[in-house]
């Protein structure tokens, strides 16, 4: 065969073994740089000077510090109502009537009766009325002077006896006389200071405090049948119409003063114990997005209760509120700031680990995480306070970004 015929034959072998070398040769490589490179991607924080907050979240609700709410004293119709909800009221001003025909008509009544009553009171207490009283002067009088008349009889006829000229017995009925006319002025002097009974009085009496309850009743449903305003404020619920009937109790309007308002706030009980008198509230509400309201506690929970699903105590706080936004009855957040520091060492709540109950953290050295054990001191729904362990700008690692599990002497990489 001719030279070049091995040749190009030879050459296509040589080209494959080639290949084969250097496929080998990447696969090692790869696998080495595989083999070295172990390190593990991790997210990571700094340590950082700054401020914290302890926070307690919850809902609150606004109620009004000065409220007035009138009811139907009785059962009867709306005859006019002057104000409608949202109105700005003066103190005396009139701002609903109530149809007081049936009421006018039973005070009426109720005063009769009571006059009656204290006609009588006054009559058991003098012993009878005035024509009896005067009956039974006259009565006393005569007694007394029938009673002298006696006497005198009885004195002479006594002389006349000594002398012989009366008998024994003229003098035993002239005895007899003065002992009947003082057994009827004795019993005339007690019908005049004891007519009545105690028990007697004691019936008039009741009858006479009963009838002024009654006329107190019914001056009461008079009264309360012109509705007025007792201060300044604003109309925020009218339930009433003009023409309707209301019942016995029936709400008619409430009026209170919203240049201040109260907030009550519904804190879990894991988290009354971290409340104290002057801790900053914060209020916002839906309605109003960004505006934030200010104020302090004013008084913490002394009782926890059911309130739906939650055991709940309940603080209060006054708030300023001269705009009048915040309205009775509103649903709002609420945010207690339970403790606040400055100036210290903060890191993300995720950087901090806990073993054993011993707080600690995963620090960044070089490429190695380092197991640091720390203090914490406040915290909240993000940040936490170090207060040993640590220094500013030193480097934590949070997690991995692979999922691939860290620990102490990890070799990462950020």
């Amino acid at each position: 065969m001719p030279l070049n015929g091995n040749s190009s034959g030879r050459q296509p072998r040589r080209w494959w073994v080639t290949a084969l070398v250097m496929m080998a040769a990447v696969s090692l490589l790869a696998a080495f740089v595989s083999r070295r490179d172990d390190s593990v991607p991790v997210r990571t924080a700094i340590v950082e000077r700054g401020s914290i907050r302890s926070l307690v979240s919850t809902n609150g609700k606004i109620e009004p510090v000065n409220n007035f709410e009138a009811h139907a004293p009785a059962p009867m119709s709306v005859q006019h109502i002057y104000v409608k909800e949202g109105d700005a009221v003066k103190k005396g001003e009139l701002l609903l009537v109530l149809d007081d025909a049936d009421a006018r008509a039973q005070a009426a009544r109720a005063q009769t009766l009571l006059r009656t009553a204290q006609a009588d009171l006054s009559a058991a207490e003098r012993g009878g009325i005035q024509e009896e009283v005067l009956s039974l002067d006259a009565q006393m009088v005569k007694a007394k002077t029938d009673r002298s008349a006696a006497q005198r009889n009885l004195d002479a006829l006594k002389k006349l006896q000594q002398e012989g000229a009366a008998s024994a017995g003229e003098v035993l009925d002239a005895e007899n006389a003065v002992a009947r006319a003082n057994a009827q002025l004795t019993y005339l002097e007690q019908k005049q200071t004891k007519r009545y009974s105690n028990a007697e009085l004691a019936r008039v009496d009741a009858q006479r405090t009963e009838a002024q309850a009654a006329y107190d009743a019914a001056q009461d449903v008079l009264t309360k049948s012109n509705v007025r305003a007792p201060f300044d404020g604003i109309v925020y619920s009218l339930p009433a119409k003009q023409g309707g009937f209301v019942g016995a109790g029936d709400l008619l309007l409430q009026v209170a003063d919203l240049r201040k308002v109260m907030v009550r706030a519904f804190v879990d009980e894991p988290d009354v114990g971290r409340l104290a008198p002057g801790d900053a509230i914060e209020i916002t509400w839906d309605a109003v997005p960004g505006r934030v309201w200010k104020s302090s506690v004013t008084a913490i929970p002394s009782t926890v209760k059911l309130r739906g699903s939650r055991n709940v105590g309940e603080t209060t706080s006054i708030v300023d509120n001269a705009d009048l936004k915040l309205l009775p009855n509103i649903n709002v957040g609420v945010t207690i700031v339970s403790a606040e520091h400055d100036n210290v060492l903060v890191v993300p709540r995720e950087a901090v680990r806990v073993d054993d109950s011993k707080p600690y953290v995963l620090q960044v050295v070089g490429h190695e995480l380092k197991r640091r054990e720390v203090d914490t001191s406040l915290s909240n729904l993000t940040q936490v306070e170090i207060a040993r362990g640590l220094a500013s700008k030193d480097v934590l690692a949070i997690n991995s970004s692979n999922g691939k599990p860290i620990g102490d002497g990890t070799q990462v990489k950020y």
